[in-house]
């Protein structure tokens, strides 16, 4: 990937961090965590941190679309702490951190005199204006509903534009999953949900090792050529190695047409079947309902290994499998039991896709990310966004393991294309020639044409902490996105949540969806033991739970 975008590099140069500054510093706090005030005086004339050095950049074409009515979108992360989280903490670590990038000090300003353009201009941050603590009840008879309710009602609200667009919302809640919980909203333009998790998580730190930033696994194989590399240099005589290489190349190039035709059919006409997940008209102006499912790594690591997948198939063939499952429910009468040939799915082959972002700049990485706020060195930056459209194979299966054979077959497919690139670069032509309201429409109407959003995000292999605080679990997704359903899965040490951002007049019963998603599983795994694929004594002793 990087070798096919070394050309685009010139269009967002490295990234500068923000030399902060404190004056007069002098911190009062008085912690209520049941509800208390907060009060900080870091600067006796206005409060507020003072930025001293930073250049304007104009915002990227992406970050330019975020601005677009129809196209408005926050990223959320929901993080759950292992113990109480200290304000105190908070305030004295964001500043070193966090602050240091150039994008959560800057304003987003339109100038006037360049044609009406955006540009990042440097800004004075004033914490008390991006971190909430909200009171909380004394009593609750659900905290779990009453933290479910607080980001529902987050959704309805957007950030002022007057500030840097984001904002941390502390909770000192017990819920079923944690001991507390922190919220981090941040408005789509400042990044890629991918740019921005390993930000966020850059500013952590393993628990075991506090020096040390979180391991992150990374696919050795990446690649179009993947499948074909793995296998070379094995003693093929050349001509075998050649003929598979023409193979190979023609391979790709047809893929790439196919998938080009088919990205510029689904943005004239070709839309999803209608289906009760397909959100009506205007869906990206209604509020979102966010819950989330942590269930075993391991279990699906055990699936994964039984049958030579990654992660990403097993994820890809769960979420197939309960989609599935809940359409079958929604189609039919409760209580039915459904078969392959006996089921309520309608008998006409239900079109469901997934759009996924891509972004095409090569990831800093998160050691690089440290750096920048440690070190002041640069790291890059910015969104080359490129769209893939990805189906989703929904029929009632007698045999479960066929979920994620066929999510297999999906995944090899699309991983011998050059869709996104070429997306991107009709994207940019759009951009180029008819301006950011032509792009926009664009992007609606490819979102609007199909029915989900799906991404499976990979997180650290070792329990980390944010600024001492040992972290539970993390819960990644979205609002402001014209589909009314999105699905996230993110790792987290042997957990993987999955969370659902969901319309509720399209979706009105998320922990259903949730339950197949997770039952989809466990039939997965006995499946996999049924046939004798897996040698209970070779297994993880999570997956027998």
């Amino acid at each position: 990937m990087e070798s096919l975008t070394k050309g685009l590099r010139w269009r967002k140069t490295s990234l500068k961090p923000i030399q902060i500054t404190k004056r007069g510093l002098e911190t009062t706090i008085t912690n209520g965590i049941n509800g208390g005030s907060i009060n900080h005086d870091y600067d006796s004339v206005n409060n507020q941190y003072m930025t001293t050095s930073g250049e304007e950049q104009p915002l990227s074409p992406a970050a330019r679309l975020f601005h677009e009515p129809n196209f408005n979108v926050y990223v959320i992360a929901i993080i759950g702490s292992k113990n109480p989280i200290n304000p105190c903490i908070i305030y004295e670590k964001l500043p070193h951190t966090l602050l240091k990038h150039h994008r959560f000090s800057s304003l987003q300003v339109v100038d006037d005199k360049n044609g009406g353009t955006m540009k990042w201009v440097p800004t004075d941050v004033n914490l008390d204006n991006h971190i909430i603590i909200p009171t909380i009840p004394q009593t609750l008879d659900s905290p779990d509903k009453f933290l479910e309710d607080y980001v529902y009602n987050l959704s309805k609200t957007s950030i002022d534009s007057s500030k840097p667009m984001w904002d941390l919302h502390l909770l000192n809640l017990k819920t079923s999953d944690a001991e507390a919980v922190g919220i981090f909203r941040i408005h789509h333009s400042l990044g890629d949900g991918t740019s921005l998790m390993s930000l966020l998580l850059a500013c952590t730190r393993q628990i075991s090792n506090p020096d040390a930033v979180p391991t992150i696994p990374t696919n050795k194989n990446s690649g179009w050529f993947s499948y074909y590399s793995s296998r070379s240099g094995s003693g093929d005589p050349w001509w075998r190695r050649w003929f598979m290489m023409v193979c190979m190349g023609f391979w790709l190039v047809w893929n790439t047409l196919v998938d080009v035709a088919y990205f510029m059919a689904t943005a004239l006409f070709l839309k999803d079947t209608e289906t009760p997940l397909k959100a009506p008209a205007g869906a990206e102006f209604t509020p979102r309902r966010f819950v989330y499912r942590t269930v075993s790594l391991d279990d699906m690591k055990l699936v994964k290994n039984a049958m030579n997948l990654t992660i990403n198939d097993v994820a890809l063939g769960v979420t197939q499998a309960g989609l599935s499952r809940y359409l079958d429910r929604r189609y039919g009468q409760k209580g039915a039991t459904s078969t392959a040939k006996k089921n309520n799915l309608p008998r006409k082959k239900i079109r469901l896709r997934s759009t996924l972002l891509i972004n095409l700049r090569p990831s800093s990485g998160i050691q690089a990310l440290a750096d920048m706020m440690e070190k002041n060195t640069e790291a890059k930056w910015g969104n080359w966004i490129g769209y893939v459209l990805l189906p989703f194979t929904i029929g009632i299966r007698d045999d479960p393991i066929d979920y994620v054979r066929e999510a297999k077959a999906t995944i090899d497919r699309k991983k011998h294309s050059l869709e996104a690139l070429y997306t991107f670069s009709i994207s940019e032509l759009v951009l180029k020639f008819f301006g950011i309201k032509a792009a926009s429409s664009l992007s609606h109407k490819i979102i609007t044409h199909t029915t989900l959003c799906f991404s499976n995000l990979v997180g650290p292999l070792e329990e980390i902490g944010f600024y001492g605080h040992g972290m539970e679990f993390i819960a990644p997704s979205s609002y402001g996105q014209p589909h009314g359903l999105m699905i996230n899965f993110q790792s987290y040490v042997n957990k993987m949540t999955i969370v659902l951002s969901v319309d509720e007049s399209t979706i009105p019963d998320p922990h259903k969806l949730l339950d197949d998603l997770e039952d989809s599983l466990k039939l997965i795994k006995e499946a996999v033991y049924a046939k004798g694929l897996v040698k209970e004594e070779s297994m993880p002793q999570a997956a027998f739970a």
